[in-house]
């Protein structure tokens, strides 16, 4: 460890629970964070001060004034140029710690992409929407035997669940289906910047811990907690199920899906779709597109207006469709402007 180092992680380095070795383990560690949004976001800001010495930041989204609210590494600029989060996430985070490898990947993690996109990679922090990613994550941190941290928030209220293979009980153990029936979301039930913040806050110590060498004190537990009501529980988890598809049986069904369905996206009005399977010239796609409607471009992604609907489409055929909720209503807008 160099003596900037030992200077600028000082007061993490005096802390009993991490010390100079936790320290050096933390410049060397590679850790994922899958989503970037308001717990994603905290969690890049908060590995990136703690010397975490690579990040990658994955998501497929792009940033939005409604962000600004709850998802810290962003301003109003980024909004203005319709960044994706991933790399305005990895401009800001550079500006607070240049001496990290920062690795933006700007995409949607699926069962076709999950193998390169978590190569190499010792730990994965959720900052995800859906359940599909989460349990796409779950088989894949099974299948390598690396941890991952599952969190989620909505509203004043708040979940977190570590996942260690082979010594906890893994996400399809827990919630062997998905919750069923209609749940509330950001744009139902709104969202809370504390919570969100808490919630990431918890996921971070977490992999901080593990990260460090203290991986076996990590608790098979479940925290649940409401920042309005101001109260916090924490139960155990349940043993590992031996008939867990997953970790019990190792079959990894999720793995194995390699058609990625559309989807709507939390608090956005808006549906992901991805219908091709072939790179999208965006320039000549611009040309063709200006005579229906507006068409803005950046060095990412094409922005399509046709009211009431707006369409941001990316270079890996991928599109987001605001102004609907309804997939069959994207897939007739993405058939008609971009092809089939």
């Amino acid at each position: 460890m160099t003596p900037y180092d030992r200077e600028r992680y000082s007061r993490q380095i005096r802390f009993s629970g991490i010390g100079e070795t936790g320290q050096e383990r933390l410049l060397a560690a590679r850790a994922a964070v899958v989503g970037c949004g308001a717990l994603g976001a905290f969690q890049a800001g908060a590995l990136a001060r703690s010397g975490v010495g690579s990040l990658r930041l994955i998501d497929r989204d792009f940033v939005e004034l409604s962000n600004l609210q709850r998802q810290w590494l962003f301003e109003e600029e980024d909004a203005g140029q319709a960044l994706p989060k991933a790399v305005a996430a990895a401009r800001r985070l550079a500006g607070i710690n240049s001496r990290i490898h920062l690795e933006p990947v700007v995409a949607d993690l699926t069962a076709a992409n999950i193998e390169e996109v978590l190569e190499g990679i010792e730990l994965v922090l959720d900052g995800t929407d859906n359940f599909e990613t989460r349990y796409l994550i779950n088989d894949y941190a099974v299948r390598q035997g690396i941890p991952w941290i599952y969190g989620a928030a909505v509203g004043s209220y708040g979940l977190v669940l570590p996942i260690l293979p082979e010594r906890t009980a893994c996400l399809t153990c827990v919630y062997p289906e998905p919750p069923s029936g209609a749940q509330p979301t950001c744009e139902t039930a709104g969202v809370l910047n504390t919570v969100t913040a808490a919630v990431a806050a918890l996921q971070t110590s977490a992999a901080l811990k593990i990260l460090s060498g203290h991986g076996n004190e990590v608790d098979a537990r479940i925290t649940t907690l409401d920042v309005w009501s101001g109260t916090i529980r924490q139960a155990a988890a349940p043993n590992r199920d031996p008939e867990c598809p997953a970790c019990g049986r190792r079959e990894f069904p999720h793995l194995n899906r390699r058609h990625r369905v559309p989807i709507s996206l939390c608090g956005r009005n808006a549906v992901q779709i991805h219908e091709r399977r072939r790179p999208l010239d965006l320039r000549r796609l611009g040309a063709q597109l200006a005579a229906a409607g507006s068409v803005r471009a950046n060095d990412f992604a094409l922005r399509f207006f046709t009211p009431p609907y707006e369409m941001t489409i990316f270079p890996d055929g991928r599109a987001i469709v605001k102004g609907t909720t309804d997939i069959g209503v994207a897939r007739s807008l993405y058939a008609r402007y971009i092809g089939n």
